[in-house]
């Protein structure tokens, strides 16, 4: 059983240097966003069931549990919106030709690129 708990927070330490690496290489903030909320979620959902497993930490299993429903109710509704927020206040988005959600929601006009970086 232990070596299957140390699996599960290894895969999930991957899963968590995954979402790390796709917010920091990816272009537009919903694709960043994309990365942190899936790979974040499972990756830290796998550590914590490698916290619970062990048989000698007993006290850790109700709070990883409620840990893991509090994430996979939350993290689902907060990535939606934070998409919509970056969506609507004029964001630019990188690899689509045609906007899918132009005809949906009003959206401000796209910024220029000098414009976005400075604070």
């Amino acid at each position: 059983m232990i070596y299957l708990a140390m699996m599960l927070l290894i895969i999930g330490t991957g899963f968590l240097l995954i979402a790390a690496i796709g917010l920091v290489r990816l272009p537009d903030p919903l694709q960043r966003m994309h990365s942190a909320t899936k790979a974040g979620t499972l990756g830290a959902t796998l550590m914590l069931v490698g916290v619970m497993l062990p048989p000698d930490i007993d006290e850790l299993g109700l709070t990883s549990g409620l840990t893991i429903l509090f994430l996979l109710l939350t993290l689902p509704i907060g990535a939606q919106l934070l998409g919509r927020a970056s969506y609507v206040s004029g964001t630019k988005l990188k690899g689509l030709e045609h906007d899918p959600l132009a005809s949906e929601l009003d959206r401000e006009p796209e910024k220029p690129e000098e414009l976005a970086q400075k604070p």
